[in-house]
C-alpha cells in the first residue's frame, strides 16, 4: 500500500510539473467504420469522447482529363483505409498570410472531408454540420483550427469540414471546357466540389450517427458565399435541414455570378494572353505551370458562372421565384467588417474629406448617402465610412439575402451582429490579418479595432478558442463563445437559436420596417434595426449596376 501511495504521489508530481508532457499524451485508440466505398480507421478520444475521421476521400482526385470538370464519386477501395490526418488543402498561394494550415500539403489532389462524431455504440439521427471554410474563393482550408469540429461534436452533433477547389483550379470558365461538358456550362467546379461533399453526406453519414436529414450548412465569407449559392442551387437546396451565414452571400456586389458567355471569355482571354490556344494544351501542363502562369496574371480568382447547371439564374431571381432551399436561415455580419480606410482611401477622418469621398463615389446620390451616416466629428466619420466599407464590402449582400429569405419563405430567419473585440495579441510582433488570424508586424501598424473585424467571430462559434493560440483569451471571451456556439447548437439541432439560458432571439419577418436582431458581446441582447435606410438604399443602388 505504501508503495502504491509512493508512486501515486511521483505522478501527480510529475504530471503538475510539466504541462508539456501532459499536453503531448495521446488519449485516442483506433476505431473502424464502415462507409459506401470501403472502410475507414480513426482516432476515438476518450477525453473528449468524440471521434475523428480525418482526410475521408468524397470524391475522385480531379486532376489529369478530370481537371476542370465536375467532380465525380470516389472509387471503392479494399482493405482499411487510415484516416487519421487531414488530406492535402486545394491549390492556392499564400494570399492571407494568417491563415493557419494543419493539411498535408497543397495538391491539386485535395477533394477530401474530416468528420468529427460524439456517436456512440448505439447513437443514431445526431443532427449534422457542414462547413465550408472561407478565403475569396482563392484560399482556405477544412484543417484550420478555427474551424475544428470537436467541441461542436461535444455538443451532440457530427461535424463535417469540406475542402473544394480554389482560384483557377476552382472556378475556371472556357468555351472548350463548356462544350465537352453534358450541360453546356464551366466554372464553378468548387461549388460543385461542396455539393458532391453534400451527397457523400446524405449517403454515409448514418455510419457516423447522423442524420441525413438533419443537414445544416455553414459558412464564413466565402464559406457563407457558399451556403447561399448550395441554398439556391437545384442540385443541392434538397439536400440540406438549415443554414448559417457569416458574412457574405453572392449578391452583387460581392462574389456574385456572372453570365456564362462574359466568365467564358475571361477565362479564353487568360489563356489566350499566357500563349496557350487549346484547352488541350492548358490540360497538359503541370500544376507548377498552371500555378505560375496564374500568378503571374496578378488575378484574384475567377468568377461564379451561371452555368445553367449548378446556377441556373442569379440568387436574387432563384429566391423571388422561392425556387431556393426553403429551410430557416441563421446569418449577420460583424460591427466593423472592414477598417474606415478602405473607403477613405487614405484621406483623414475629417467631415470635409468624407463629404468629399461620398461625392466621388455616389456622384448621384450623394446627398442620400451623407443623411444617412452621421458625419460631424472625426469619431462620426470613422464609424461612417467602416460602415459604408462594410456594406459595399459584404454587409449588403448578407442583409439582401436574409430579406429574400424572409419574403421569399415561410421558415424563421434569425440576423444577428457580432459586436464581440478581441483580445490583445500574446505576441506584440505580430498584428491582426484581414483573415481572422495574425500577422508578421514588419513596421506596419494596424488600425485599432473600433468594431469586431472579418472573420473573428469563427473560433467564437465554433467554440474553438483554446485551439487559436495567438490572442490572450479572457473570461469574457470564453463567455462570448459558450453563447454564440449554443445560439449555432441550438439553430443546428431545431431550427431555432434560442434555448435556456440564452438572450430571446426573434426571427425576421419579410415586412419589418425596424426587424430584430440579435447582438453577440459580452452583454447580448435583441435589438429593433434603425439603419435599415442604408440597405434600402444599397439595394437600388447595387440592383441596377
Amino acid at each position: 500500500m505504501k508503495s502504491y501511495l509512493v508512486f501515486f504521489l511521483i505522478m501527480v508530481i510529475l504530471q503538475a510539473s510539466s504541462k508539456e508532457t501532459s499536453a503531448q499524451i495521446n488519449n485516442s485508440f483506433d476505431v473502424q467504420t464502415k462507409i459506401k466505398n470501403g472502410t475507414i480507421e480513426g482516432m476515438y478520444d476518450t477525453k473528449t469522447g468524440v471521434q475523428k475521421y480525418l482526410g475521408i476521400p468524397f470524391a475522385q482526385p480531379p486532376v489529369g482529363d478530370l481537371r476542370w470538370k465536375a467532380p465525380l464519386p470516389a472509387k471503392n477501395w479494399s482493405g482499411i483505409k487510415e484516416t487519421k490526418h487531414f488530406g492535402p488543402r486545394a491549390m492556392q498561394a499564400p494570399v492571407f498570410g494568417d491563415m493557419n494550415f494543419r493539411s498535408d500539403g497543397i495538391s491539386e489532389d485535395c477533394l477530401y472531408l474530416n468528420v468529427w462524431t460524439p456517436s456512440k455504440r448505439n447513437t443514431k439521427d445526431l443532427p449534422v454540420l457542414v462547413y465550408f471554410y472561407g478565403g475569396g474563393f482563392v484560399a482556405g482550408d477544412g484543417s484550420e483550427p478555427r474551424y475544428d469540429g470537436e467541441s461542436m461534436a461535444q455538443k451532440g452533433i457530427v461535424v463535417v469540414t469540406v475542402n473544394y477547389r480554389l482560384g483557377i483550379f476552382g472556378f475556371y470558365s472556357h468555351p472548350e471546357l463548356s462544350a465537352e461538358s453534358s450541360y453546356k456550362g464551366s466554372g464553378n467546379y468548387g461549388l460543385l466540389d461542396q455539393n458532391m461533399a453534400l451527397q457523400w453526406v446524405k449517403e454515409n453519414i448514418e455510419a457516423f450517427g447522423g442524420d441525413p436529414k438533419k443537414v445544416t450548412i455553414a459558412g464564413e465569407s466565402a464559406g457563407s458565399i457558399s451556403v447561399s449559392y448550395q441554398m439556391a442551387s437545384p442540385l443541392s437546396k434538397d439536400l440540406i435541414a438549415g443554414a448559417i451565414g457569416e458574412s457574405g452571400a453572392g449578391i452583387n456586389p460581392t462574389l456574385a455570378p456572372m453570365p456564362m458567355k462574359e466568365a467564358e471569355a475571361i477565362g479564353k482571354e487568360f489563356a489566350e494572353k499566357a500563349g496557350i490556344n487549346s484547352l488541350a494544351e492548358l490540360r497538359a501542363l503541370s500544376s507548377k505551370d498552371i500555378y505560375e502562369i496564374y500568378q503571374e496574371s496578378g488575378r484574384f480568382g475567377f468568377p461564379v458562372s451561371i452555368d445553367g447547371y449548378f446556377l441556373p439564374k442569379t440568387l436574387p431571381e432563384i429566391f423571388e421565384a422561392k425556387e431556393q432551399a426553403q429551410v430557416p436561415l441563421m446569418a449577420g455580419w460583424n460591427s466593423a467588417e472592414i477598417p474606415g480606410m478602405a473607403f477613405m482611401q487614405g484621406k483623414p477622418y475629417t467631415k470635409e474629406a468624407f463629404i468629399e469621398k461620398v461625392k466621388e463615389t455616389y456622384p448621384e446620390q450623394w446627398e442620400v448617402v451623407l443623411a444617412a451616416h452621421p458625419h460631424q466629428t472625426p469619431e462620426e466619420v470613422e464609424w461612417a465610412a467602416t460602415n459604408l466599407a462594410a456594406d459595399r464590402f459584404i454587409v449588403y449582400s448578407t442583409w439582401k439575402w436574409l430579406d429574400l429569405q424572409a419574403k421569399n419563405s415561410d421558415q424563421p430567419v434569425y440576423r444577428y451582429m457580432y459586436s464581440k473585440l478581441r483580445p490583445e495579441l500574446k505576441n506584440q510582433d505580430l498584428i491582426p490579418g484581414l483573415a481572422g488570424g495574425t500577422m508578421e508586424r514588419n513596421g506596419q501598424e494596424a488600425p485599432k479595432a473600433i468594431g469586431a473585424p472579418h472573420a473573428c467571430e469563427i473560433e467564437y462559434a465554433m467554440g474553438n478558442l483554446p485551439l487559436v493560440h495567438e490572442y490572450a483569451w479572457t473570461a469574457d471571451d470564453y463567455k462570448v463563445s459558450s453563447q454564440m456556439q449554443n445560439y449555432f447548437a441550438n439553430f443546428i439541432k431545431t431550427g431555432n437559436p434560442n434555448g435556456e439560458g440564452l438572450v430571446n432571439w426573434n426571427p425576421v419577418k419579410g415586412n419589418d420596417t425596424h426587424p430584430p436582431y440579435l447582438v453577440i458581446d459580452v452583454v447580448s441582447e435583441e435589438k429593433k434595426s434603425e439603419v435599415e435606410s442604408r440597405y434600402h438604399f444599397h439595394d437600388q443602388y447595387f440592383g441596377k449596376k
